[in-house]
């Protein structure tokens, strides 16, 4: 059986939509039919990356570690499109430390916008999605299965951002939403430059398939898990790390 997955008629927010693997998902998506919500703190470049895609695409200013922003986010989308069939949990940063040099700043942020940010997501897309159902995707990694050294809290939120869609997963189901995790490996994006060159060719070289990742090899994954072809899919780990933890 060959099918062409298509979004046409749903409409799906991602964010941190502005650059990276939510900027590729975001275009993808647009691309599939779907009409897309990117967010993100990038109001410059948010508002670049829509422009080929007319008015099957917006940008919106957000703070995913503010529910305020949330509530704006979700009340403009159904002003604008009538209704929400999924949303991509894509914000995150990251920033590395070992135990020793981890500080309080680095806690909060790391927890604010990577596990409280995929939490308020949820909290704030399923109350619009339990009238229909739909599909909620959240981004953790492949820190969040591997106790890597030298970012225990970020691979803490990732751990978390995994309990949370798992959880989710379960509550949600009697509305027909589902939700799963997606959990990339060293993908070659902005988020990695902080890292040493060194580390980042070593990762590649640790891959079973000799590379990096590149954005849209998770996009196409986030595509299938917010289509109808994934309608028996939830609770579920997508780990997309090109067999770096084999």
């Amino acid at each position: 059986m060959k099918t062409t997955v298509s979004l046409e008629g749903k409409t799906i927010i991602v964010t941190g939509a502005a650059n990276g693997i939510g900027r590729a998902e975001a275009e993808l998506l647009a691309l599939s039919g779907a009409n897309v919500v990117f967010t993100d703190l990038d109001d410059k470049e948010g508002k670049e990356v829509i422009k080929p895609f007319g008015k099957k695409a917006v940008y919106l200013h957000h703070d995913v570690t503010k529910p305020s922003d949330w509530k704006n986010v979700i009340d403009s989308t159904i002003n604008l499109f009538g209704q929400l069939d999924g949303l991509v949990n894509n914000a995150g940063i990251y920033l590395p430390g070992s135990i020793e040099e981890v500080t309080e700043d680095d806690i909060d942020k790391q927890i604010n916008v990577n596990q409280k940010g995929t939490f308020w997501g949820i909290q704030y897309a399923a109350e619009v999605m339990k009238k229909s159902g739909g599909s909620i995707v959240n981004t953790s990694s492949i820190c969040g299965i591997k106790g890597l050294a030298g970012c225990i809290i970020y691979n803490s939120t990732k751990w978390a951002i995994r309990g949370i869609t798992k959880t989710a997963a379960s509550e949600l189901g009697k509305y027909k939403i589902r939700v799963n995790a997606v959990l990339p490996g060293f993908v070659e994006t902005k988020i990695i430059a902080v890292n040493t060159p060194e580390m980042n060719q070593q990762a590649a070289r640790d891959a079973a398939l000799g590379r990096l990742g590149q954005p849209e090899d998770i996009a196409h994954i986030v595509k299938y898990l917010l289509s109808d072809e994934s309608s028996f899919v939830t609770g579920s780990d997508f780990l997309i790390d090109g067999g770096w933890t084999l």
